[in-house]
């Protein structure tokens, strides 16, 4: 029998931080923004944004003098472009420990690219003595955020142009939110088990290596509680993180659809199996063989298949799934 207690999943607005030139915010090095319309248009009613400016929050002026990566791509420093006595390395990384503690109500943070205190992925470092960049390091101030809260969903700007992450994103930061909702209900052995018996076919479809990771660390509950919830949750945040593929979509379709296979006439299953081979060749979206099988669902299915979050990860209104 499910918990009376078993916290809902949430529902949009979530609060996610943003980098504050992103929302509009005229605090870039040369007095600009960068203000994107991915956040006021493909994520609009999905998040309230919360914008933050490590640069700023650090008491460089706008404008100012830029900074660069320089040094060691496992290390570097970020100092002045014109002036590279200036190094903010420090106050950057201390800004990110000032803010971590802050941040208990957000969901998921979403990274201006290229920026050497907030950019996630390739920006670039440069060599000490001068010479070409290597573009393969990460903002100071990101990085020691992501240190601090590595289970945080976390995307740059660009990347969620791309509908695969976009959805990525958004799928991780509502199961982030569900989380710290069962969290504040209190963790149990038996919350446990029903969280993840509600998000197992979502991890299946995108890392069955992540999903096999998870069923390993549940068969023992008798460990010390916490430590084995927040394992699992390490592991289910990590697999979320990897983009399913049609394969993966594929696989869980037929693992649902064999929940109502025997109460479907041979016809409606023939089509239900041909619909979920088209998707799989690339012939149609997802949301083809999904809509069917909700169908079905609907009239034969169980409540533990209508509880999973597979079939829902984030507010359909969204229109994520459209393009997957």
């Amino acid at each position: 029998m499910t918990d009376v207690n078993f916290p809902p999943r949430p529902e949009a607005p979530l609060k996610v931080a943003v980098s504050s030139c992103l929302l509009g915010s005229e605090v870039r090095y040369d007095g600009g923004h960068k203000r994107s319309s991915l956040c006021h248009g493909a994520l609009e009613g999905l998040f309230e944004m919360r914008g933050l400016c490590p640069e700023v929050g650090i008491g460089m002026g706008v404008p100012r003098d830029p900074i660069q990566l320089v040094g060691d791509l496992a290390a570097p420093r970020a100092q002045g472009v014109k002036a590279p006595d200036l190094d903010v390395t420090d106050a950057l990384a201390g800004y990110a420990q000032q803010i971590s503690p802050q941040l208990d109500d957000i969901a998921g943070y979403i990274f201006i690219k290229n920026s050497p205190s907030c950019g996630l992925f390739r920006v670039k470092v440069y060599p000490p003595k001068g010479g070409a960049p290597t573009a393969k390091g990460r903002g100071i101030y990101a990085a020691e955020l992501t240190r601090l809260r590595p289970q945080l969903p976390v995307e740059e700007n660009g990347r969620l142009e791309d509908a695969v992450l976009r959805e990525n994103f958004v799928m991780r930061a509502f199961c982030y939110a569900h989380w710290q909702a069962l969290l504040a209900t209190g963790l149990t052995a038996a919350r446990l088990i029903e969280f993840h018996s509600r998000y197992k076919y979502l991890l299946m479809a995108h890392s069955v290596r992540h999903y096999q990771q998870a069923g390993k660390l549940l068969s023992n509950l008798k460990q010390n509680l916490d430590a084995v919830a927040d394992s699992y949750f390490g592991v289910l945040m990590a697999g979320l993180a990897c983009p399913a593929t049609r394969g993966g979509h594929s696989n869980v379709l037929q693992h649902l659809q064999g929940y109502v296979s025997d109460a479907m006439d041979a016809s409606a299953r023939q089509e239900l199996a041909s619909t979920i081979d088209s998707y799989r060749k690339g012939e149609v979206p997802l949301l083809a063989p999904l809509t069917l099988l909700r169908h079905h669902l609907g009239r034969h299915g169980s409540d533990y298949v209508l509880a999973q979050t597979y079939l829902e990860p984030h507010p359909p209104a969204a229109g994520l799934r459209r393009a997957l």
